[in-house]
């Protein structure tokens, strides 16, 4: 089988489009299938695999950084027209995800879709235009997208209902989540990281890795993390990630005064994630716009509790009073949840067993692939039988 997938967000990028690809490329082609990418360019980035094929594209700043694609390329046009390709997995509902769909209907190929995101908690990267209009118009054409490819996939069963209510007509959607690239968590080293930042064993370690931004609701979590570390003193918070809150977060570290226990580490390659994952206590989360969460799943891989609140995607993956604390929007709630975990110990390995349990059985890259390329074989039958 020969795979095409367009994305426009694709390597260097650290999002998680780029993670969710990644995961199922490598699984398809360690199978023996042949995965082609068509992607943005992305300026001084040289790719290694020689299927990775970029469209043109300007650099574009708001908020945060990202290659803007320019979806037309004589050149590519030419090279799509001479590869054989059996199915077309489209990342987006525009830009490279209309040229999929062209793609798609001129091979006469079947069309897979991932609705990744909840596009109108996105609208805050859209400079000008009132964040309602964006919503609804970025709504209307994933909508009218979603309903003329052959297949959704969503990447947990909480979001069908979501896209339903917007519009969605299409039946065929199935809830394939991202795996984790088992590989990449082998081997942890949690003293390497806890001695790097002078964490002491007696200390309790609550982590987040996310992007410092609104969609995330990083300003919640603080609030509510700054009354948990004033009320238990042998607690620490570490912050893995940037976004364009940071500056508003470090002012509110610094009206705390508590910026010897509030830890900002940065980005932190994929490489080396597993060891900060694994220096964690209890994960805390407070994001309203997951389809999945993937850093959730890799979190309870590594044996960490969460702490979350009840939301799309996560609400899919953390079971709740099992390997964590599913709350509401509610910063007592939240404080009194976390403080739970950080009171017992004994409640904080059951859940870190139960957490590690859970992404082993059910969120592996090799059992996700698995269930993918059994939707891409369904959809090739289905669709050459019509």
């Amino acid at each position: 089988m020969n795979i095409a997938i367009f994305t426009n967000n694709y390597l260097p990028n650290p999002y998680g489009v780029t993670g969710s690809i990644e995961s199922f490329r490598k699984q398809f082609e360690k199978k023996g299938y042949t995965v082609f990418i068509f992607a943005p360019n992305y300026k001084n980035y040289n790719d290694k695999n020689p299927n990775v094929f970029r469209y043109p594209a300007v650099d574009f700043r708001y908020k945060i950084k990202f290659p803007l694609v320019i979806p037309y390329s004589r050149k590519l046009s030419k090279k799509i027209e001479e590869l054989n390709i059996d199915i077309i997995h489209s990342q987006h509902p525009n830009l490279l995800g209309s040229v999929a769909l062209r793609l798609a209907r001129k091979k006469n190929i079947p069309i897979v879709f991932t609705w990744h995101t909840l596009y109108d908690q996105y609208t805050n990267y859209v400079p000008l235009i009132p964040k309602k209009i964006v919503a609804k118009l970025v709504i209307e054409q994933a909508v009218k997208y979603a309903n003329q490819v052959d297949q959704i996939i969503v990447p947990t069963l909480s979001i069908v209902k979501i896209i339903q209510e917007w519009g969605v007509k299409n039946k065929n959607i199935k809830a394939i989540a991202t795996g984790i690239e088992e590989d990449v968590y082998k081997n942890t080293d949690r003293e390497k990281i806890r001695r790097k930042y002078k964490i002491k064993k007696d200390e309790t370690l609550l982590l987040l890795v996310s992007r410092l931004t609104e969609e995330k609701n990083i300003q919640f979590l603080m609030k509510a993390v700054i009354k948990i570390l004033q009320a238990n003193r042998r607690t620490k918070f570490m912050i893995a990630g940037k976004g364009y809150l940071e500056k508003e977060l470090h002012k509110k570290v610094f009206e705390s005064k508590l910026g010897d226990r509030i830890i900002f580490v940065g980005i932190i390659e994929k490489n080396r994630i597993k060891n900060y994952y694994s220096a964690g206590d209890i994960f805390v989360y407070a994001s309203k716009s997951e389809t999945q969460g993937m850093i959730i799943s890799e979190a309870m891989y590594v044996g960490l509790p969460i702490v979350a609140i009840k939301a799309s995607g996560v609400e899919d993956l953390v079971e709740n009073n099992q390997n964590g604390f599913l709350v509401s929007e509610n910063e007592k709630e939240f404080v009194v949840a976390t403080e739970k975990l950080i009171k017992n110990k004994e409640l904080r390995e059951k859940f870190s067993k139960k957490s590690t349990e859970i992404a082993r059985e059910k969120y592996t890259s090799k059992i996700c692939a698995d269930k993918m390329l059994r939707v891409y074989q369904d959809v090739i039958k289905n669709f050459n039988n019509k």
